[in-house]
């Protein structure tokens, strides 16, 4: 059955006439009853009569008038949820991100869009970015929040696309009594003799290629993703690390100095997606969050690093 013939012949009965129904529609009248005896040929049997007040549905008529009206109703759902979408009230994006940005600007932009924006549901997946390339590529995400370090070749090639966040400081984590935290100015060079922690691939490799340019190969004892174990470890006295600026502003353990060092060098963190996901309207709304809350925490003096933060983990 024709579901354009079905809409023509709901207006007809709801508007009493073969002539109110063209007027409203636009149309002449003697293409509406054209139409209305169309669908009478594929029901096989008559649809209306004309009665005092003008059109009556026989029982078939009716019988099809509740379809006509419940696909007239569908439309109109269709066509709300559509203007929705559009105007990024409603929609659902999967999002990619590593811990530290998880823990710090997405949540944050989550905050904001829950306050802001209550009809876009974001899903979140815990991964690093490169098992968030994986997820790109196979579609299982439609966004991922990625970082890479300085020294690092830029990775991003079409068909995706990258939007700066922020960049994230490397800064040299020393236990609380170590002589290096009575300085104020370091080099990398001057922790040459230390034992190290590191976390994840991405961060060792960069820890190794910085150690390499300050004339040094590091003592890497220890290797954990997780921040907390990498804090815990230096606050004890067992190591010295890298961590980006990030990890933090979330968790900040005490016993721990945080020092810049020349030659530690950074992290830039941004927003991946496919060129053509650019135009789902929800996916351009979380981005203009997530850049409008990128911003680092500022520090209040910027030698030593100073951070009177909030106390979490992750890479």
């Amino acid at each position: 059955m024709d579901p354009k013939l079905l809409l023509v012949f709901g207006t007809v009965v709801r508007a009493g006439s073969l002539g109110a129904a063209a007027r409203q529609l636009g149309r002449t009248q003697p293409a509406i009853s054209q139409q209305v005896r169309a669908l009478e040929r594929l029901a096989r049997q008559p649809l209306v009569v004309r009665g005092a007040r003008g059109i009556v549905p026989t029982e078939a008529g009716r019988l099809l008038l509740a379809h006509a009206d419940a696909v007239a109703a569908r439309l109109r759902a269709a066509d709300a949820e559509l203007a929705a979408l559009a105007d990024a009230r409603s929609g659902v994006v999967r999002l990619a991100t590593f811990p530290t940005a998880g823990a710090t600007i997405v949540a944050r932009a989550l905050a904001v869009m829950a306050r802001e924006h209550p009809g876009v549901e974001v899903r979140l997946s815990d991964a690093e970015p490169p098992e968030a390339f994986d997820m790109l590529a196979a579609g299982t995400v439609d966004a991922a929040v990625v970082f890479r370090y300085d020294d690092q070749p830029d990775e991003i090639a079409p068909p995706l696309v990258e939007h700066p966040l922020r960049r994230d400081d490397t800064l040299l984590i020393l236990p609380g009594d170590h002589p290096l935290a009575t300085r104020r100015l370091l080099r990398l060079a001057d922790a040459a003799g230390e034992r190290w922690v590191c976390g994840c691939v991405r961060c060792r490799d960069h820890l190794l290629r910085s150690c390499a340019r300050a004339g040094f190969v590091p003592d890497i004892r220890h290797s954990t993703d997780d921040y907390m174990i990498v804090q815990s470890l230096v606050a004890t006295g067992f190591a010295v690390a890298f961590l980006p600026r990030a990890a933090l502003e979330v968790v900040t353990l005490p016993g721990i100095e945080v020092r810049r060092v020349e030659g530690a060098g950074h992290r830039r963190i941004g927003l991946v997606h496919h060129t053509d996901a650019a135009a789902i309207p929800a996916l351009r709304t979380l981005r203009s969050v997530l850049e409008a809350v990128s911003a680092p925490v500022p520090d209040p003096d910027p030698d030593p690093v100073e951070l009177d933060l909030e106390r979490t983990p992750g890479c």
